[in-house]
């Protein structure tokens, strides 16, 4: 299967995550996308997974998941749902 997203940098810089992914660049303000990760420590906000088909990240120690399409303002459709129409 095909990874939606490769993301190749990810990084904190207080409230703002940067993110280069797709080789785009991207800053987002964490306070307008998660309360949790706003409030993480820099460890905990470094703890963090890319999904193996690359839709989203994780980070564990906060309990976080926040879809990569969501953050850049993009869709994806999902291959489970082209395959059944």
């Amino acid at each position: 299967m095909d990874r939606a997203h490769e993301v190749q940098v990810l990084s904190f810089d207080g409230p703002v995550m940067r993110l280069r992914v797709d080789g785009k660049e991207y800053a987002i303000d964490l306070t307008h996308q998660s309360r949790r990760l706003a409030g993480a420590s820099q460890a905990q906000r470094e703890n963090l997974e890319v999904s193996p088909v690359g839709y989203g990240l994780h980070w564990p120690e906060v309990d976080e998941d926040l879809s990569i399409d969501r953050l850049i303002g993009i869709e994806h459709h999902s291959p489970l749902t082209q395959a059944q129409a």
